[in-house]
């Protein structure tokens, strides 16, 4: 599935705040504004993965002034291994095109990335607790 910010349903907002509540603040223990005002947003793009369970696998895509931004990527506990990040990265970069674009990997997902064309840049950091690092696809 892939909606922009003001197709999203109410049930729909409401299953992908469930299961990225459900991995990042309750499975990951991060304590963070998960509500960052950005969902509804005409240019951020939402793409999933459902069964008749519900999602089991998402990712966003903002559209920043130059770059697009690439997060919460999250794939449900009972669906890991099935491949599903990796096709919505696909997926995303369908979206993203040719232009620049960044995401914030948490550092044990580094390898991840790089098999989208995604290179580290800049310093390990703590986010909520968790090493990460800055990865940038760089376009032009």
């Amino acid at each position: 599935m892939h909606l922009t910010g003001t197709e999203l349903t109410a049930q729909q907002l409401y299953d992908v705040l469930k299961l990225r509540v459900d991995v990042f603040v309750v499975e990951q223990e991060c304590a963070y504004p998960e509500l960052d005002g950005r969902d509804l947003l005409p240019g951020t793009h939402h793409l999933w993965v459902a069964d008749e369970s519900g999602i089991q696998s998402y990712l966003r895509v903002l559209t920043e002034p130059g770059q697009f931004r690439i997060g919460r990527v999250v794939t449900a506990a009972q669906a890991r291994g099935r491949g599903l990040a990796a096709q919505l990265m696909k997926d995303a970069l369908d979206v993203v095109g040719d232009a620049d674009s960044v995401l914030e990997a948490q550092t044990y997902a580094q390898g991840f990335y790089e098999r989208f064309g995604y290179v580290a840049e800049g310093t390990e950091y703590l986010e909520d607790g968790i090493p990460h690092r800055t990865m940038w696809r760089r376009r032009a």
